[in-house]
């Protein structure tokens, strides 16, 4: 199996995130992808965008798109 040295990304929280540690998303950038994960299982699995797709990601966001999923 090959490592992609995943181990040297800087993650970064954002400043809206309480600090009660509930429903944190981290960011971080490595070799011209963006990856988020759960900031509560930092093991766990990652979710990898194109720039392209993460900047269509946060427009929806930004938007409301998804204010009322459930």
């Amino acid at each position: 199996m090959e490592t992609l040295g995943l181990e040297t990304i800087h993650w970064v929280k954002s400043s809206h995130s309480g600090g009660g540690g509930n429903q944190c998303v981290e960011i971080a950038t490595w070799d011209g992808v963006i990856l988020a994960r759960d900031s509560k299982n930092p093991a766990g699995p990652r979710l990898i965008f194109d720039r392209v797709s993460w900047a269509g990601f946060i427009g929806q966001v930004k938007s409301g798109s998804f204010d009322q999923v459930d």
